[in-house]
């Protein structure tokens, strides 16, 4: 996938901060370390590269944006949220929406 956010960016709770390459919404906490406690897997971890990040115009943010999101502009920033921020919440209203 592609990243939208540079490192040391802080983050809130529905921010979207990349894409994933299957499609799908994935719920991550990009502030939480990987631990390398396991030695089998700890020396494979070392090596990622990641590429950098997309940054956001408000023409691709409208581009990129899916119907459940708001793209939040500011004197500052432009940043792709969630229009309902907490996953819970979210997980809920799918539920509610896929019964009726």
């Amino acid at each position: 996938g592609q990243l939208y956010i540079e490192p040391n960016i802080e983050t809130y709770e529905g921010m979207v901060i990349g894409n994933v390459a299957k499609g799908n919404d994935m719920a991550v906490n990009p502030i939480k370390g990987k631990h390398l406690t396991n030695m089998r897997a700890s020396g494979s971890d070392e090596a990622i590269h990641l590429t950098p990040p997309l940054r956001l115009s408000i023409e691709r943010g409208m581009e990129i944006m899916h119907d459940d999101e708001y793209l939040e502009i500011t004197p500052g920033n432009i940043r792709l949220r969630k229009q309902i921020l907490k996953e819970i919440d979210r997980t809920k209203d799918f539920r509610r929406s896929s019964a009726l």
